[in-house]
């Protein structure tokens, strides 16, 4: 079965929307989640106790470029992947990164964690439409939020997918329609479809698949919980936030 028939198949079982936290380990302040049903290892994206990969990835709305392991030394790191058309559950992670950084500023530790949106979009996802998305979902374009670019669909492909295990394809507006209908009717909205501009498909509009990841990594680098399926509530990231941050502390 090649990918897109695999997502695609993904979206109709539900599969994707698998929710919780996975792994276990012993270099990380919270305890392996009880949802966990596997060893972290046998993920395709990092789980908990393991390492948070390397790559580094252009910031635009900071003129520079930024590794992902950037922060380990010094700060707790969020990282989620998105695009900005999305009208589902990409807003939603991404302002749950924007209300970490609210309370962070709030509570006085805004220099303790590092938020890195990273889209997955880039022909579309360029400087001004990052800042626009980014503060439309209440975020502040300050130094600890990266929104991270790929440069092109291909680099796009090997940060997200290949470095971080999180499926994306392009498919056909109406095949992504049809993939979720019954997924819709079960109250489940954690695969994106948007229109897009058209190219690559004979003029069709076009859409995305893909998977929902928010990681939370601990200041040495290791991950804490990686939260897949509906993106998870604010308040339950930060409750396991100030659990690391004051284990770490």
């Amino acid at each position: 079965m090649d990918r897109r028939a695999y997502l695609l198949s993904l979206a109709t079982t539900g599969t994707l929307s698998l929710a919780g936290c996975l792994g276990g380990g012993s270099r990380t302040a919270l305890a392996r989640p009880d949802s966990q049903s596997a060893d972290s290892e046998d993920y395709p994206y990092p789980a908990h106790g393991e390492e948070l990969p390397e790559v580094t990835v252009p910031s635009p709305l900071h003129d520079r470029e930024v590794s992902t392991t950037e922060f380990v030394g010094e700060r707790e790191t969020l990282l989620t992947f998105v695009f900005t058309r999305c009208p589902g559950p990409c807003p939603a992670l991404t302002a749950t990164l924007a209300q970490v950084q609210a309370h962070a500023a709030g509570q006085g530790y805004a220099e303790e964690v590092a938020l890195l949106p990273i889209t997955f979009d880039p022909e579309h996802d360029e400087r001004e439409v990052l800042r626009e998305f980014s503060e439309a979902n209440g975020a502040s374009v300050e130094e600890n939020w990266q929104f991270l670019r790929p440069e092109t669909p291909e680099a796009a492909e090997d940060v997200v997918t290949n470095t971080f295990g999180v499926p994306f394809e392009e498919v056909l507006l109406a095949e992504a329609e049809e993939a979720h209908g019954d997924h819709d009717d079960a109250g489940h909205d954690d695969h994106d479809h948007d229109d897009h501009d058209d190219h690559d498909h004979g003029g069709d509009e076009t859409s995305f698949v893909h998977a929902n990841l928010l990681l939370l990594v601990n200041r040495d680098g290791y991950v804490e919980r990686a939260y897949t399926g509906p993106p998870p509530a604010p308040t339950d990231v930060l409750d396991d936030l100030d659990a690391v941050r004051e284990e770490m502390t």
